[in-house]
């Protein structure tokens, strides 16, 4: 008995030093503001209890065999019986791995289809597409509709899909908003599609979760979710308000490591397009690498309309 009570003593106090180390704001993953963020939470949930319903089992079944088939003194001539192997046991512990592996494959599929379209019940609206480009180290969030340009932080408006593009002016870099989705690559040579949306106003911070060099633990940016008119009125205000965005300018900001939060009354994609805009480079623009990488193409129409508008007071 003194053996069993200092084993589940042991258990009780190794899970609660497991406990005791979970930061609560490290999980920002299990608080969702959005459709896509909800669906990954009960993903990583349902896995989290499965896995630890068979962890449970698992020690049941260790604590038993050690206490009731534990060794006992036998004399030196003993010889154990021979016993044939248990078809059913062998079959149970075989098939019950392939299960489980199973089902959360199964889980696994249908929540990363979930999240790689627009979320359901909007799919009527149209989204809200905003260029994500990350640089050492900060990102660029442009809205060529809106015709503005922030630097290290992203307005958006609440119940309505937005279509992040991403790229990168540097090396690849991941584009993360916990609390609105997963994270998805930005690399130099091809734009990657993410699609989000919150469906509570709030701030929520994301950050670029791959090690991409000295400045990678600053490479942080918020994201603010208002309703449709404060957007309105914010994308107003900074036509109104906020300087132009030339090359110069932008040139400098990409040389700068280290900048805080810019506004812009217009945007860089006319001067300096992202790679699926860039229609001069051969394994640029190519309908079956965009395809292939989940962006969308704009077609030779809209470039020429998006560079003949300098000022980029509508990006289409």
């Amino acid at each position: 008995m003194k053996k069993k009570r200092w084993l589940f003593f042991g258990l009780f106090v190794s899970i609660m030093l497991l406990l005791s180390g979970c930061d609560s704001s490290s999980l920002i993953v299990l608080d969702p503001k959005g459709p896509q963020a909800k669906t990954q939470s009960s993903t990583i949930i349902f896995s989290i209890l499965m896995m630890a319903f068979v962890l449970i089992v698992v020690y049941i079944l260790y604590i038993i065999m050690l206490t009731k088939y534990r060794a006992s003194k036998t004399s030196d001539d003993y010889i154990p019986p021979h016993i044939e192997g248990n078809k059913w046991l062998e079959f149970t512990w075989i098939a019950i791995p392939v299960i489980i592996v199973a089902i959360l494959s199964v889980v696994t599929v249908k929540t990363t289809s979930a999240v790689e379209s627009v979320p359901a019940g909007y799919e009527d609206q149209k989204p809200l597409v905003i260029y994500a480009a990350s640089s050492n180290w900060k990102w660029h969030f442009s809205y060529p509709e809106e015709g503005v340009e922030t630097v290290n932080y992203v307005n958006i408006p609440t119940n309505r899909p937005i279509e992040f593009r991403l790229y990168s002016y540097g090396p690849i870099t991941s584009f993360w908003v916990p609390q609105l989705g997963g994270q998805k690559y930005a690399m130099s040579d091809m734009v990657n599609t993410l699609h989000l949306l919150a469906d509570t106003p709030g701030s929520f911070m994301g950050r670029n979760s791959n090690f991409s060099g000295k400045g990678y633990a600053q490479m942080e940016f918020e994201v603010q979710s208002m309703s449709a008119g404060d957007f309105s009125k914010w994308v107003d205000d900074v036509k109104k308000t906020a300087p132009q965005l030339t090359e110069d300018k932008f040139n400098a900001l990409l040389k700068t490591s280290y900048v805080g939060r810019e506004s812009f009354s217009s945007t860089h994609l006319g001067f300096n397009p992202p790679p699926e805009m860039d229609m001069s480079e051969g394994h640029h623009g190519s309908g079956s690498s965009d395809k292939d990488s989940g962006s969308e193409t704009m077609d030779h129409s809209d470039m020429s309309n998006m560079e003949d508008m300098g000022s980029m007071e509508h990006g289409n």
